[in-house]
C-alpha cells in the first residue's frame, strides 16, 4: 500500500489569495485546499492572531478552525485529484501595425518596464544576434521569480529580443547572455522589495566602453544603463516576474530595479586585485558578478581623517545594515570605494588587501546578541538555523543579551568593489550579498 504522507493544509493571509491559488494551479493542483485568514500577521498580538483562527475565513465566510479540520480529514474527491497545466502560446511575430499601436500593445501586455522601448523588429533582432557566435535557438537557461514559482526556459534569440527592447548594442549581448545564464532574476518575488546588482570585470569593460569612473552608478553611460535594463526586461518577459500580487510581492517596490545597479569595477585605479580575480577567475577573463540586497547608503571617505574618526564612521554607517542570515544568504555588505578612498585605506591604514579590510569590518562592526535576536528578519530567517545547530548562530542563542557579536558573521561575506572617478574621497555601502559569478567570454 502506498504511503501518502502526513495530511497538511496551507493557511494563507488574504492578500496572498491570488498568488496562492495561482501557484497551486501551476503546480498541477487547481483544487488545492487552502484556508485564508486576515492580513497582516506580522506585528500582531497573540490575542489578535487567536481571533483570526477563531473567526471566519474572509474568502469563504466559513469558520477557520472547521475549514482546517475539514481540509485535513475529509476524503479526497475526484475534483481534488484533478490536475491543471498552464498552456502558454505566444506568437513569435506580431502583425504589422503603427509604431504607436505596437508600443501600446507591448505596454498593455506588461512586456516593458513602464518606459518606452526599442521595438524588436526582425531586422534589429538579427543585428543583435551578430554579437554572439551562439545559435538563436540555443537554450541559455531558466529563470523564476522565486522558488515556489515555475522556472521558464529561454533561448539566445529571446534574450536578444529583450536586449533590443532595452536599447542595447550587439557588442553588449555577451554580457547580457552571461547575466541571463545565471538564472538569477532581478525582480525577486519577496514582500520586502529586494534589488539586484551586477559588477562587470575584465577586458570587456573597456571594449564596450562601460563607465567605471565619474558617474558610474548614474544615468551617464549607454552600456551600463542598457545592460542593467535588459536584465529587468528578461526577468519580466523570460523569467515569469513582475505581475504585482502574483509573481511580484514587493510591498513598496525598489527604484533600483529599473537597471539594477550595473557597473564595471575601476580596475585601473584600484590598489587591490579586481573582484573577479578574488572569485578565482583569470585576470584576462571577462566576468559578471551578481549581488542581492535592498539599498545603498552614502558616506564620506577616509582622506585626511584620523584612524579613530574613520573607525567611528565606518562602524556607524555599516551598523545600520540588516544583520539577518538565511540558509543561502549569510549577512554581508558590499562597499563601493572611490579609488581615492581605496588608496587611502591601503597606504594610510594598512589595508593592503580587500580581505584584510573585510576581516576588520567583521571584527569591529558589532551589536549585542539581545538586539540581534530582536531583529524581525533574524527571528524569521536566522533563528531556525540556530535551532538546527548551525554555527555561529547556535552559540549566539546561548549567550547573555549584552554580549557583543559580529554584525556580519563571516569575514568573507564582506565584499569590496572599487568604482568612481576620484573627484572626491567618498564611499558607499549596501546590504548586497554576493550570489555568483559567470564568465562572459563563453557567450561571445
Amino acid at each position: 500500500m502506498e504511503k501518502m504522507g502526513i495530511p497538511a493544509v496551507p493557511i494563507v493571509t488574504t492578500i496572498f489569495e491570488n498568488v496562492a491559488k495561482t501557484i497551486a494551479f501551476k503546480k498541477g493542483m487547481p483544487n488545492q485546499r487552502i484556508v485564508f485568514v486576515p492580513h497582516p500577521v506580522a506585528g500582531r498580538s497573540e490575542s489578535i492572531l487567536r481571533e483570526y483562527i477563531e473567526g471566519t475565513d474572509p474568502v469563504t465566510g466559513r469558520p477557520v478552525a472547521q475549514e482546517i479540520v475539514d481540509a485535513l480529514t475529509k476524503p479526497i474527491t475526484g475534483a481534488d485529484m484533478q490536475t491543471g497545466l498552464l498552456e502558454r502560446e505566444a506568437p513569435k511575430k506580431l502583425d504589422p501595425d503603427t509604431r504607436d499601436n505596437l508600443h501600446r500593445f507591448f505596454l498593455e501586455n506588461n512586456w516593458t518596464d513602464g518606459l518606452p522601448i526599442i521595438l524588436p523588429t526582425e531586422e534589429r533582432v538579427e543585428r543583435m544576434l551578430t554579437g554572439t557566435r551562439h545559435k538563436p535557438d540555443e537554450i541559455v537557461g531558466t529563470m523564476a521569480p522565486s522558488s515556489p514559482h515555475e522556472a521558464w526556459e529561454f533561448s539566445v534569440e529571446k534574450v536578444a529580443i529583450n536586449a533590443v527592447m532595452a536599447g542595447a548594442k550587439p557588442e553588449f549581448l555577451p554580457v547580457i547572455l552571461a547575466i541571463a545564464s545565471s538564472g538569477i532574476t532581478s525582480l525577486f518575488s519577496s514582500t520586502t522589495s529586494f534589488a539586484r546588482m551586477v559588477v562587470v570585470n575584465g577586458p570587456i569593460r573597456n571594449q564596450i566602453n562601460m563607465n567605471s569612473g565619474i558617474g558610474a552608478m548614474g544615468p551617464f553611460n549607454h552600456a551600463n544603463a542598457a545592460i542593467g535594463r535588459a536584465w529587468t526586461l528578461i526577468s519580466r518577459n523570460l523569467g515569469g516576474g513582475a505581475i504585482p500580487g502574483e509573481t511580484y510581492l514587493g510591498s513598496q517596490g525598489n527604484n533600483l530595479n529599473y537597471n539594477n545597479v550595473c557597473i564595471p569595477e575601476n580596475e585601473e585605479k584600484s590598489p587591490w586585485p579586481p573582484f573577479h580575480i578574488q572569485m578565482g577567475f583569470n585576470p584576462l577573463e571577462s566576468v559578471v558578478s551578481i549581488f542581492h540586497g535592498w539599498c545603498i547608503l552614502h558616506q564620506h571617505g577616509a582622506t585626511g581623517r584620523r584612524e579613530k574618526q574613520y573607525h567611528r564612521q565606518m562602524v556607524s554607517i555599516l551598523g545600520s545594515l540588516s544583520p539577518y542570515s538565511s540558509e543561502t544568504n549569510p549577512a554581508g555588505v558590499l562597499l563601493f570605494m572611490d579609488p581615492l578612498v581605496a588608496v587611502d585605506l591601503k597606504e594610510k591604514f594598512g589595508f593592503d588587501t580587500k580581505e584584510k579590510l573585510g576581516r576588520y569590518i567583521h571584527e569591529n562592526v558589532r551589536m549585542t546578541v539581545g538586539d540581534y535576536w530582536e531583529h524581525s528578519l533574524v527571528h524569521s530567517f536566522t533563528l531556525p538555523l540556530a535551532r538546527k545547530g548551525i554555527e555561529p548562530f547556535a552559540s549566539w542563542l546561548e549567550m547573555p543579551g549584552e554580549t557583543l557579536i559580529p554584525r556580519f558573521p563571516f569575514p568573507e561575506s564582506v565584499k569590496i568593489v572599487v568604482v568612481g572617478g576620484e573627484t572626491n574621497a567618498f564611499w558607499q555601502a549596501g546590504d548586497f550579498r554576493y550570489q555568483k559569478s559567470v564568465s562572459i567570454d563563453q557567450w561571445r
